[in-house]
């Protein structure tokens, strides 16, 4: 319980240190100074030592994998609470008594510590009240409360800060040796990015996370602004980590740390001993939630809840899906995006002021659009300043036309069946305006010592913007301050005064860790504030007002999370070869687009009919017109006719990616399943070889009067399961 804790650079305490290692040698072999407090279930077994209150043990009773098998790596906690002149002030949890370790109930475990020694507390410095602190003593109290049911362990707290130091971070529930189930199980980390179930791995190689310079040992961490859970996945098995609360209030990070590190920093392979070099060899994990708790007040942890699961990355997410259903108000869609769509993507100008397209001339894409069959035309740059130019500004440009000329180029594309979503994007400010430098400066987010936090801005066309010479830079603004919401609210009444069908806000989900808090004064609430908390409260009030002029306004958003999609239930995003359809699998049937912008790109167009995601047509990068890549259309048209020919199958059916059915092929492949409302199964195989026809058999237990269908070949053929499918191409296979 006292193991796995970097003291380097606290020598004056390593005496402390060597008693603190012995008194957990006496605890391992029970010469005796503790015992463990045990939770168990029939699925779990989790343990605490009575002492320290530390993680001793956990173990899935259903597979037998010891999680955490070794009590002298177990440790309870850790806050950050820095001093006035030192930021690198820890209060360790291994150097804590717990004030009470007790078993409330035969599923719940109360631990309770209080009065706090820190790492570098001068004594006598800091002042509680009107009495100074016992000895550099911290007057604060950390309740944590430990619940099992069903398999499924919450860890929930509550922080009550008597100190005049502000807790910045807390970090529990906190495992100091996070084991594979064997020494040859790889072991990785998959968490959602946009429609990605990415994958990190850390065992048996441990590579590529926070840079090398600014930590002891190597370190990945994993944000909760990204993803909604966090899977630690082995081949058979795995573990899930959520975050329960879908209106997040603060930041909580998922980080592995592993000790003393690896073995090559060539090979990145972790160590498979017990120690190296007299070192022991362990992984911590821990969920870092960064509550940032002020003097003198009280914050309670959003719970954190873990659960073992058999299986791979399917059953993890079965557990969050079972929990979305608890929370999750779908939002309402017009009909024509719930339907087979297609869209296209035009940039009609940028920062540089190219003024591609003139508002007068969008009757044309229209036109073609209609001509094809595209449904809606994304509308990019089209906003005073160009894409990327004059942010939050919805105003038109005038190096484009004049508004009526916009608002009478809608009304016209719009009459032809055709929809024009509006792009634009409401996270930046363009440091260039004069509006950013007249008013919006008073809503930008600021970093703790009062300087502005950037974003990089994006580069266009010229070599010297391309270079990043003259590139427009934003401020990050405060979605949290109500007084920018109302300015983004009324940007977004002139999209809805031009008359346009839909708005897609970009960059919905951008707010990354290193620019997710504000600590300005002055915006509407005590700082530090969460600044991605104000999205949900700005897309109620966009809501409003379109509710006002349209209720079919469509909003759309760039990959936006579950609890955001609630507000933008149109997703935007773009994948690879290689993407894992996780928000598919979660949402069936959300309406997902991504981009084809190949000159034949049927890779992409198969992917889309693979997952049910919508085609967005971006000639040129989104600068071009339909005829410019004529056959990545004409594929594409393909694919949609076949979906909207067996729609009860392929589009209105239950996205099960590869669950229901078996594949086997003699080349690369990659396969999905769809459910119909009667239970018919259809097994889509996409045949990934650029050269050469394979084969696939395709297993679907207790099923026949099958049928196949491809693009090419939409009239469909008896089949026994067995595909002949050509290079580049797709097949359908239908239980009728």
């Amino acid at each position: 319980m006292f193991l796995g804790v970097e003291e380097v650079a606290d020598q004056p305490l390593k005496y402390e240190y060597i008693l603190s290692i012995l008194l957990a040698f006496c605890s391992v072999v029970q010469i005796g100074f503790a015992r463990e407090v045990i939770l168990q279930d029939h699925e779990l077994l989790v343990s605490f030592d009575s002492e320290s209150g530390a993680l001793t043990r956990l173990v899935s009773k259903k597979t037998g994998w010891v999680i955490e098998p070794h009590p002298e790596f177990g440790i309870s906690f850790r806050m950050l609470a820095p001093l006035p002149d030192r930021q690198d002030n820890f209060v360790l949890g291994q150097r804590q008594h717990a004030a009470k370790v007790e078993k409330v109930s035969d599923s719940e475990i109360v631990i309770k510590w209080n009065n706090f020694k820190s790492q570098h507390v001068p004594l006598g410095t800091i002042e509680s009240g009107s009495r100074q602190s016992r000895r550099g003593v911290l007057p604060i109290e950390f309740t944590a409360t430990v619940r099992l049911h069903d398999g499924t362990l919450t860890f929930g707290g509550t922080i009550v800060n008597n100190s005049n130091l502000m807790v910045q971070t807390v970090s529990y529930p906190y495992f100091g040796d996070f084991t594979p189930p064997t020494n040859e199980t790889p072991m990785s980390v998959r968490t959602m990015r946009y429609d990605n179930l990415q994958s990190d791995e850390i065992y048996p190689k441990f590579a590529k996370g926070q840079g090398y310079w600014g930590v002891f040992y190597p370190t990945k961490n994993f944000a909760s602004s990204y993803s909604e859970f966090c899977l630690i996945q082995c081949p058979e098995e795995g573990l899930y980590v959520e975050m329960e609360n879908p209106d997040p209030p603060y930041l909580l990070e998922y980080t592995f740390e592993q000790h003393p590190g690896v073995l090559s920093a060539v090979t990145n392979v972790v160590p498979q001993t017990g120690s190296v070099d007299g070192k022991p060899v362990h992984l911590e994990f821990r969920t870092c939630h960064f509550v940032f708790a002020h003097p003198h007040t009280t914050v309670n942890l959003v719970p954190v809840v873990i659960e073992p699961y058999s299986g791979d990355w399917h059953a993890g997410v079965d557990i969050y899906k079972k929990w979305r259903a608890t929370w999750y108000k779908p939002a309402h869609v017009p009909e024509w995006a719930k339907k087979v769509n297609s869209w296209q993507q035009l940039q009609v100008n940028t920062p540089v002021q190219n003024y591609r397209v003139p508002y007068v001339d969008l009757v044309k894409y229209g036109r073609a659009c209609a001509e094809n069959g595209i449904d809606a035309i994304q509308l990019v740059g089209w906003n005073k300043g160009g894409q990327d130019g004059g942010n939050p500004s919805m105003d038109t440009d005038p190096g484009l036309g004049m508004w009526q000329q916009l608002h009478d180029a809608i009304e016209k594309v719009q009459a032809m069946g055709v929809h024009i979503i509006l792009f634009d994007k409401f996270p930046w400010a363009d440091l260039t305006t004069k509006w950013y430098k007249d008013e919006l400066y008073k809503y930008e987010t600021v970093d703790p010592y009062g300087i502005l936090y950037q974003g990089g801005g994006d580069s266009y066309i010229t070599p010297v913007q391309l270079a990043g010479i003259n590139t427009h830079r934003f401020a990050v603004m405060d979605l949290l301050d109500p007084e920018y919401r109302e300015i983004a609210t009324g940007q977004f009444r002139k999209a809805l005064a031009l008359g346009a069908d839909g708005f897609l806000y970009d960059e919905v989900c951008v707010q990354p860790p290193n620019h997710a808090y504000s600590f300005a004064d002055g915006h509407g609430y005590r700082p530090p504030g969460y600044v991605y908390a104000g999205a949900i409260p700005l897309g109620k009030q966009l809501h409003a007002a379109a509710d006002s002029v349209d209720r079919n306004f469509l909003f759309a958003g760039e990959g936006p999370q579950d609890w955001l999609t609630q507000y933008y239930p149109f997703s935007y995003f773009r994948i690879n070869a290689s993407s894992t359809p996780v928000e598919r699998y979660i949402d069936p049937y959300l309406p997902m687009m991504v981009a084809a912008n190949g000159f034949d790109d049927r890779e992409m167009i198969n992917l889309c009919l693979l997952d049910r995601y919508i085609i967005e047509y971006e000639p040129y990068n989104f600068k071009g017109k339909l005829s410019d890549f004529p056959l990545t259309l004409a594929y594409g048209k393909k694919v949609d006719a076949l979906r909207k020919k067996y729609k009860s199958y392929l589009w209105d059916a239950k996205f099960n990616d590869t669950i229901g059915a078996i594949v086997r092929a003699d080349g690369p492949f990659r396969y999905s399943v769809f459910v119909t409302e009667a239970g018919k199964e259809t097994v889509v195989v996409v045949n990934m070889d650029q050269r050469r026809e394979i084969t696939a058999k395709v297993e679907m237990p207790d099923h026949d009067n099958l049928v196949i269908a491809t693009p090419e070949h939409p009239a469909a053929v008896p089949s026994i399961g067995v595909l002949h499918i050509p290079p580049r191409s797709a097949a359908v296979l239908m239980e009728m």
